[in-house]
């Protein structure tokens, strides 16, 4: 009896958990909270734009130039003083053209030294830019999600952990309570418990509030509306990382050189200024203007029908200044990239060390250790009603017990971040 006198107000929490969710929480798991993420993002909708903006410029650099027509010496009309009242000029159809002088040019540009292909091959060096900004932004906020989302977890574990013992210990207080007003055992004992209990009940306040900032950040990201509560399933929580004995540190940092966008993004800087030089030097040639002339009564011949070219002369402007600046911008490309390359690599490092450092605090917590520290708070707790243990005693094992199992919350926590962290080291889930 005295077991289900401590386990009633457990059962009593968790019954009172599930009304709150079947009337005001949605109850995601993680995997469905990055496909609404994945959908619903703005961040990511807006980034993804950049894609079609970049091919847009591409397919505008394949384009010609547009001819130019003109029209010029047109005289409105004709006076009888300029004409002595005769028809100088004869109409060109109907009444048209009588007595009048026009003329019209046609010019198209035709640009010399490959300059449009090259443009397009410049342009398309931004597109795949802009396709890798997307991956590398999708990147970065997965893994802000994805730690959002094990901060989220931790913090209802958390919860939970505290809530149970809040209402034992509330229940203990109440049957302590009437022992006391009946005279069987001290005030002072009622005090002790009433402390443990507000202590336990500030804790589980705090653990509102982070969780509260937790769902903000998450609900913005979801685009979920700010009254829904999100409740995340508990599985996702404790990592399988078997697979990462399969790689070394060299191999994974090898998967990081193929996989980042940012080192990719990189790679691309140097492509771009390559090309962006044999753009520089293709104008450096003139581009040509072809040119078809009409020209009415303006000439010795009543219809006057010319062609020309136009072209500038090399003489001043040989581009020298965006030659150079071009040749400037390949050399500090290749350094960015040599140098993003290197910080790559020591970021794999960096994370796949601080990830082994996590699991071998994680090793010490496991299951065992927390069904033991769960066994023995159940033995403590019948000690303690029983009478076979002081308050004092009772006391101190409990903020043992909150202290470890929070331990072992943290360092369950930490592995999970450490895992999304050397994810986004490589540039994809490896584990």
């Amino acid at each position: 009896m005295r077991i289900l006198f401590c386990l009633t107000p457990v059962l009593f929490v968790i019954c009172g958990t599930g009304k709150t969710l079947a009337q005001d929480t949605l109850e995601l798991s993680r995997q469905e909270c990055e496909a609404i993420f994945l959908k619903e993002n703005l961040l990511l909708i807006a980034e993804k734009l950049e894609v079609p903006k970049a091919e847009a410029a591409v397919q505008q650099a394949r384009l010609w130039p547009n001819p130019n027509f003109t029209l010029d010496q047109v005289n409105l009309w004709a006076t009888k003083g300029q004409t002595g009242g005769q028809e100088a000029v004869p109409p060109l159809f109907g009444n048209f053209g009588r007595n009048q002088q026009f003329g019209f040019e046609v010019q198209q540009l035709i640009q010399t030294a490959r300059k449009r292909s090259r443009l397009v091959a410049l342009e398309q060096v931004n597109a795949g830019k802009a396709a890798l900004g997307f991956d590398e932004l999708l990147r970065n906020l997965k893994v802000e999600l994805r730690k959002n989302l094990t901060n989220l977890q931790y913090l209802q574990l958390k919860e939970e952990i505290y809530a149970r013992q809040a209402a034992s210990v509330s229940q203990l207080m109440k049957a302590y309570q009437a022992q006391a007003d009946q005279g069987y055992i001290s005030r002072s004992e009622v005090i002790r418990l009433r402390a443990l209990e507000l202590e336990i009940s500030r804790n589980i306040s705090e653990i509102v509030r982070q969780n509260n900032e937790a769902q903000k950040e998450l609900k913005l990201w979801l685009r979920l509306p700010p009254a829904t509560r999100i409740r995340l399933k508990d599985t996702g929580f404790v990592r399988n990382i078997d697979s990462l004995r399969r790689y070394t540190v060299a191999e994974i940092a090898e998967q990081a050189r193929l996989s980042r966008p940012d080192l990719r993004i990189a790679e691309l800087g140097e492509t771009h200024a390559s090309r962006l030089i044999d753009y520089e030097k293709a104008r450096r040639v003139p581009d040509l203007a072809l040119k078809g002339t009409y020209d009415r009564n303006g000439n010795t011949m009543l219809n006057f029908f010319g062609f020309g070219v136009t072209m500038d002369l090399p003489l001043f402007d040989r581009n020298q200044g965006n030659i150079r600046q071009a040749q400037i911008q390949a050399d500090q490309s290749r350094k960015l990239a040599e140098y993003k390359s290197s910080e790559v690599e020591n970021e794999v490092a960096l994370a796949y060390s601080n990830l082994l450092n996590a699991l071998q605090l994680a090793s010490k917590t496991d299951s065992d250790y927390e069904a033991a520290l769960d066994e023995m708070l159940l033995a403590h707790t019948r000690n303690f009603i029983n009478r076979n243990m002081s308050m004092l005693e009772f006391l101190d094992f409990m903020n043992a017990y909150l202290e470890n199992k929070q331990i072992i919350l943290e360092a369950r926590k930490s592995v999970n971040d450490h895992v999304e962290e050397l994810n986004y080291c490589i540039g994809r889930d490896l584990l």
